[in-house]
């Protein structure tokens, strides 16, 4: 498999990111997307694990350097192994799913894929974080959630809780996250290269909540490559 051509151009311009190694590649969504947050803190207790196994992260978001700073603060994901686009240019030229676009404009649009609309999986992965998952890692500590149903999985609404959080975060400093809203819908993308650019995975998100294909495990597919 190979990549898409304007990823591999991109990536030749950035130091460290050229071939010759492996590179895990994210093209985040709007930075101030459920996505883009819940990815980003999915990722920072693997990057050790990561760098052990000699895997460079880039992740390459929509939005502004002022809102970078602010998501790299709330979330802990590096600030120097994430970028900005002002736009998501970059992200259809590889093919990535635009959203759903009716012709109403971005927030209606925006409302309809929260409500499963041209945005498979959202509203299943919506009750799941309300209902718990035993298939799933525990988010939080906290003698409420131990008493909601015990340790060492995901407890009802433990995920809703996380996510709840997340928008409070975006909303209270929407226009930092949020520069330009033209491109609330556009989804985005994970790629995982090999040292000749040969493409080792490749997962498009296809709607709202659908960063990974194991949503219980959202770092599933690095598992072959983690192994020591």
């Amino acid at each position: 498999m190979t990549p898409p051509q304007p990823l591999l151009d991109r990536l030749a311009e950035i130091p460290g990111m050229q071939r010759g190694c492996r590179r895990l590649v994210l093209l985040f969504s709007q930075l101030g997307d459920f996505d883009s947050l819940e990815y980003a803190q999915a990722l920072v207790p693997a990057l050790p694990s990561l760098d052990r196994a000699g895997i460079r992260l880039l992740a390459i978001g929509i939005g502004d350097s002022a809102g970078a700073e602010r998501f790299a603060t709330f979330t802990g994901f590096p600030r120097d192994r994430l970028q900005v686009e002002s736009d998501a240019q970059l992200h259809r030229a590889c093919g990535l799913y635009e959203g759903l676009a009716t012709g109403a404009g971005a927030w209606p649009d925006l409302l309809l894929m929260c409500a499963g609309f041209g945005s498979p999986g959202t509203l299943a992965e919506v009750f799941r974080g309300y209902s718990g998952d035993r298939s799933a890692a525990q988010r939080f500590d906290s003698p409420l959630f131990r008493l909601a149903g015990g340790d060492g999985f995901q407890r009802p609404f433990e995920l809703a809780t996380v996510r709840l959080n997340n928008m409070i975060e975006v909303l209270g400093r929407w226009r930092r996250y949020v520069p330009d809203d033209r491109w609330m819908c556009q989804r985005g993308g994970t790629f995982l290269l090999e040292e000749d650019d040969s493409l080792l995975y490749e997962h498009r998100d296809r709607g709202i909540l659908g960063f990974s294909e194991t949503m219980n495990r959202p770092l599933q597919f690095l598992d072959p490559y983690l192994a020591v």
